[in-house]
């Protein structure tokens, strides 16, 4: 129940991410968490005054992550009065860290495609959740700084899969669909028993019972490459609890995948690198990272070319090595 007692609006992932930024980007001396849950499209239709928001705050906690790693430098400020208290901890975007880079250039062709694009976001950038959300800050004594339109961050669409997945959980039904694990060829038909859906860094991961041994397995929803269809079949395993223990799953393999690898000072992998959750810069100048997925770091370091050279471990270098080539080949005759 939301904090005026009527039932909560379900307001879409990409929607909540996009109202988050739109507030931090409004405001210079940020906004506390209290601030974000109660007033952001996305939070405050289930924000309870006064009572138990612990399953929101989680939330957020996701949230915070998933902009990072989009790229969005989020910042956390202390209260300079009270430095322990994380409850009075401040967020925002800086717009110089989150604007264009200086040495970027565009021909006047360009900047008139620009201006036209600008134009058609401007009308419609501002819906009227995110006004009243503003109109709410203000209400609260927090200046915002206008304009925030014009601002529009890289967020993810949700994996095709996704609603007939959601369903299916929702009433309990076994499914089938084809994936596709990297390094196979060709992908395998899965009969699974929906558990729970969760966002890990950025991405959609389905937890589900598999047919014929009930061992819980975690599947990339990116990987499923045909419809997912229902069997008919429903199943009366329990689902409490099965949220949090995805999430967990998912956050040890995070943990334990660690990547070091070597970037070129001032480049653009440097910063967006140097962003991610959990990257820490080594001694010796390398760069640790940690990563789920090897396949989707590959793709992701491989996209940043010579600036970024990996060192460990053997298996992830390869797999860079492999896409750079690919390209490589791809373009010879071009």
């Amino acid at each position: 129940m939301a904090s005026d007692d009527r039932p909560a609006q379900r307001v879409p992932v990409e929607e909540r991410l996009f109202s988050l930024v739109l507030a931090l980007l409004a405001t210079e001396t940020g906004l506390t968490k209290s601030e974000i849950l109660s007033t952001v499209q996305g939070y405050r239709q289930s924000f309870r005054a006064g009572g138990d928001n612990a399953n929101l705050e989680r939330k957020f906690e996701r949230d915070k992550d998933d902009i990072r790693e989009l790229g969005v430098p989020l910042e956390t400020v202390a209260d300079p009065g009270d430095p322990g208290n994380n409850q009075a901890l401040r967020y925002r975007i800086p717009r110089g860290a989150y604007e264009l880079p200086d040495d970027v250039t565009f021909t006047p062709e360009e900047i008139t495609l620009l201006d036209l694009a600008a134009r058609v976001w401007r009308e419609g950038s501002l819906s009227s959740e995110s006004r009243r959300a503003l109109l709410k800050l203000r209400a609260l004594g927090v200046a915002t700084d206008e304009p925030v339109i014009g601002y529009a961050p890289r967020v993810r669409v949700r994996d095709a899969a996704f609603e007939p997945l959601s369903t299916a959980l929702e009433r309990r039904q076994w499914v089938r669909f084809d994936y596709l694990k990297p390094g196979e060829s060709a992908a395998r038909e899965r009969h699974v028993a929906p558990l729970a859906l969760v966002q890990f860094e950025g991405r959609w991961h389905l937890s589900a019972e598999e047919a014929g041994t009930g061992a819980i397995k975690t599947y990339l929803l990116r990987r499923i490459v045909s419809r997912v269809t229902t069997t008919g079949k429903t199943t009366t395993t329990p689902l409490t609890g099965q949220q949090e223990a995805a999430l967990a799953g998912l956050e040890e393999i995070w943990r334990n995948g660690v990547a070091r690898v070597r970037v070129e000072p001032g480049t653009d992998a440097a910063t967006r690198l140097a962003r991610r959750r959990g990257a820490a810069a080594q001694p010796d100048g390398t760069l640790e990272l940690h990563f789920v997925d090897a396949a989707i770091l590959a793709d992701e370091l491989a996209g940043f070319g010579p600036e970024v050279v990996v060192l460990e471990p053997s298996e992830l270098a390869t797999a860079v090595r492999e896409r750079l080539e690919r390209t490589v080949a791809d373009h010879a005759d071009a």
